[in-house]
């Protein structure tokens, strides 16, 4: 395997895994809806989300994923990902240093997948292993 093979391989490997990650997430808001109103009255200050909304934001959040995990409008998708995540994982700034009171530590999950966020969309041009976009 080249040395562009392996890179593609491997880029396409993270994708892949992110994009399991979020559709944890994803699932959630479908099977637990009032899992999100309590994480945005936490997190977000919105102490009065409609239950109905999370079924909304999961199916924006379900196009999105499936637009990554295709490789679909890449500059746009893997973007919008990387920004949504990183703002989610900075709005957790007080779980993060914090790490050891109990249950803090999890939330720490979050940066090594917005480093691969980050890595992904820099390198978003030479992901085409698996997607439905071509190199640019």
């Amino acid at each position: 395997m080249t040395g562009q093979g392996k890179l593609q391989l491997s880029l396409a490997i993270l994708r892949y895994s992110v994009a399991a990650f979020f559709a944890v997430w994803v699932i959630e808001k479908f099977l637990h809806p009032e899992t999100t109103q309590k994480i945005w009255a936490a997190f977000y200050l919105v102490e009065d989300l409609p239950l109905e909304a999370s079924y909304v934001i999961g199916a924006l959040q379900a196009l999105l994923l499936a637009g990554f995990v295709l490789g679909l409008f890449k500059f746009w998708t893997y973007g919008a990902l990387m920004a949504i995540h990183g703002l989610s994982t900075i709005s957790t700034w007080q779980r993060l240093i914090d790490p050891y009171t109990s249950g803090n530590h999890l939330f720490w999950a979050a940066v090594p997948t917005l480093g691969a966020l980050i890595v992904l969309f820099i390198l978003r041009n030479e992901d085409t292993l698996g997607t439905l976009s071509r190199r640019s």
